[in-house]
Formats: C-alpha cells, structure tokens, sequence
C-alpha cells in the first residue's frame, strides 16, 4: 500500500488470555488479516500478566498475517512479570509500544498506556499526601512520554494508541465512581497539541465506542466488551 492510501486498522482491546486456554483468538486473527492491514491491541493482552498466558496468546497469533500493534494495560503488569511478558509478546513478532512511535505503510502509531486521575475539573490534583502526589505524578508522566513520542512523529497520519482513556464520554456507561481510575484528560491535553487521526483505547469494559476529545480528535473505545458497529469485538477504522 502506498502512502496516498487509506490503511485499514483493526482495533481490539481487553483480551485478557487466561492460564487455562479456554478462549481462543486464533479465528479472530485469521478474520481480522482477511479485512485489515494491522491489527492495534489496546492493553489487557492477558488476565493477570502471566507467562502462560502471553505464551497462548503468541501461539494463538501466528494466524495473524498483518503487523501487530499493542501497549500494555494494568492486568498485563498484575503479577509483576512485565519483562517476561513484553519478550514473550515481541518474540511473536508484536510490535510493542512504550513511548515509541513505529510508522507501517506511511502511518504513525504512537502508545503508551497511559493511566488514571479522572477528567475535567475532576481531575486528581498534586496535593496532599505522598501517595495521591504519586498517582499524580505517574498520570504526568505516561502523558509526557506520549507527548515526547509525537513530537517524533513525522508522518501526517497518526494513531495514539493508549489503555486508559483520555476522555470521560468513552467510558460512560461505567459506573460513575470509577472514572477516575479509568483514565485521564491529561492524555487528551497531550494529544490535542498535534495532529492526530484516531485515538483507540479499552479498560472501560461497559463504556461507550465513540467520542472526541475537546479539539476534536476521534477516540474509539475498542474494548472487546463494547458494542462496535460492525457488531464484532474489534473495531475497523481507516488511516
């Protein structure tokens, strides 16, 4: 495909690949690689970050034929074996994204995973105890490292790809009194500061597909969970 053309982008996230192999994707990814140019995983590749489990999920994707594009989420970090994890998951040919861009056929995909602290005004502010400065600070800084990813960007076409949300319209439906653990405006701030094309993310499993953050920019929650148009886990959108 050259770069005048419209790349073709399937989105999922929240697989969550449990130990016991009962769930299987390898006809997913065999459907995705007859309909799309890349596959973009959003986080929450496996249950509870388990060797095992990447290891059944590399298995089940040597029936993609596409380049794959993921980040990380929270259950990936759970049992403390990100390392383990990540190599697993590049060794099967994963492109793993962590504050770095990587261009396919004329398109950017900038991720990080991004984290909580709420949105809008009710965003967590840097006051008070040392524990909530931390959560602050972490929120901060997976919003530089996404900052500093796009100024690295030079392609005119960009997909941030993020587990936390950077809106709060993509994760109506959740109950209120999480937001503020599904995500941040901070992410939104940072990418309304350049040009990007689409934003995907999961974690808010009963949240809503579609939004834009304040400048416009559309965001896609593709959690496996959530209700997509054409009526399958992943979503299809155009670069």
């Amino acid at each position: 495909m050259n770069n005048a053309g419209k790349l073709k982008v399937a989105a999922v996230a929240d697989l969550h690949v449990k130990e016991d192999g009962k769930t299987s994707y390898k006809d997913m990814f065999t459907e995705i690689s007859s309909v799309a140019d890349v596959l973009v995983i959003a986080g929450d590749l496996t249950d509870l970050g388990k060797p095992k489990e990447a290891e059944l999920l590399a298995a089940d994707l040597r029936s993609c034929t596409i380049p794959v594009v993921a980040v990380l989420g929270n259950h990936d970090y759970e049992s403390g074996m990100v390392e383990e994890v990540s190599t697993l998951l590049t060794g099967a040919g994963v492109i793993l994204l962590d504050g770095n861009p990587t261009e396919i056929n004329g398109a950017a995909f900038v991720g990080v995973k991004g984290f909580a602290g709420g949105f809008g005004r009710y965003m967590l502010s840097s006051f008070g105890e040392s524990a909530i400065k931390a959560m602050v600070a972490e929120s901060v800084e997976e919003s530089m490292r996404l900052e500093n990813a796009l100024r690295r960007v030079r392609s005119d076409r960009a997909m941030v790809v993020l587990h936390y949300a950077p809106i709060a319209e993509t994760v109506e439906g959740e109950p209120r009194e999480i937001y503020p653990f599904l995500g941040s405006s901070r992410l939104a701030e940072t990418i309304d500061r350049f040009n990007v094309a689409a934003v995907v993310h999961g974690h808010a499993h009963g949240g809503t597909y579609e939004g834009k953050t304040p400048r416009g920019a559309p965001v896609y929650n593709v959690a496996a969970h959530v209700e997509k148009p054409n009526g399958k886990p992943y979503a299809i959108l155009e670069l």
